[in-house]
């Protein structure tokens, strides 16, 4: 038999209408347009008003599906990768195949924070890889906005809601799709990077509350070194794993969670900026969406074709973070 791979086949995404802007922001918290950009590289985020993240979810996977022309009841799997769920339980996953009408389908929520999307890519791949799963569905998809601290200037400049998604396919062809991954984790990481409360460690008491930890925590200046080095090492990692140069690699595809640590992955692989796939100025740090949100807007674009190599990388809390080689081969639908 011959060995299967995962591929994907289709993409979808969605971002509230909303814009929030840092001249907004000015109005909000002690800050400027010229701080937050020099810093982070936002320039304004999408902010949903009256909804949760299936709410983000759903349109985006109707897209993905009418851009793969199959219906609901095809999908064999939905992978959800969220820090945000709408509920703790049930899954988010399940929600949003009740809302699409997949009812053939199984699913589960993925959470590895800023990494959740090349997990649960990685995951998805697995599934297809394992010949039992025709169509896995991997979505990423944050309301951020719902754990933001919105008087705290160090993290509120930075994040924002969105949801993007691909659907990944079996392929008999191995030198196509999802060509391998490197993930790592790190809990050490944790009292960096965190929500305290919320969970069985802290649940939700009036003190939880009126401590504010039901809201994101990071400790900027920790966070910024080990997920500098963390990107742009894994990148390193798997270009030398295939003995690739910066030639053979057409995009970068990193985590938008802030500029000058993208650049200074870009600059570890050798990779000029022309090479390196960048919105984060309009939408901000989106979590688990990020990624495949480039893809998607990218691939609108006719800027990702079939054939380049790209490489995922990404870094979140935990600490987790990974890479993930692609073989881009999508049909460019109309």
């Amino acid at each position: 038999m011959k060995k299967i791979s995962a591929k994907i086949t289709s993409i979808g995404h969605f971002v509230p209408q909303k814009v929030l802007s840092n001249f907004d922001l000015e109005k909000m918290v002690e800050t400027s347009n010229e701080w937050i950009l020099s810093r982070t590289g936002v320039r304004e985020r999408r902010i949903i008003e009256n909804g949760s993240t299936s709410d983000l979810a759903v349109p985006a996977v109707l897209e993905c599906l009418k851009l793969r022309n199959i219906s609901a009841d095809e999908i064999d799997v939905i992978i959800v990768a969220t820090v945000t769920p709408d509920m703790l339980f049930p899954p988010t996953a399940t929600i949003i195949q009740e809302k699409i009408g997949a009812k053939n389908s199984w699913g589960f929520d993925l959470e590895a924070a800023c990494s959740g999307f090349i997990f649960a890519l990685t995951t998805g791949a697995s599934l297809i890889e394992s010949g039992r799963y025709k169509k896995v569905l991997v979505v990423g998809a944050d309301k951020m906005s719902s754990i933001v601290d919105y008087t705290d200037r160090n993290t509120c400049i930075l994040f924002g809601d969105a949801a993007s998604c691909v659907l990944l396919e079996p392929t008999e062809n191995n030198d196509e799709g999802i060509l391998d991954s490197i993930l790592r984790t790190d809990g050490s990481g944790k009292e960096f990077l965190h929500m305290k409360a919320g969970g069985s460690l802290n649940p939700a008491t009036t003190e939880t509350v009126n401590q504010k930890m039901h809201y994101l925590f990071q400790d900027g200046k920790s966070v910024f070194k080990v997920a500098v080095k963390g990107m742009a090492d894994i990148s390193y990692e798997m270009m030398q794993k295939y003995n690739l140069t910066s030639d053979d690699i057409s995009w970068l595809v990193p985590h938008q969670a802030n500029l000058r640590i993208i650049d200074a992955c870009a600059e570890r692989i050798n990779l000029p900026k022309e090479k390196v796939m960048i919105n984060i100025d309009k939408y901000g740090n989106t979590t688990a969406a990020t990624i495949p949100l480039c893809l998607y807007e990218w691939w609108k674009d006719k800027k990702l074709l079939n054939g380049q190599k790209i490489i995922l990388t990404s870094f979140g809390a935990g600490y987790t973070w990974g890479s993930v080689l692609v073989k881009w081969t999508m049909e460019n639908f109309k």
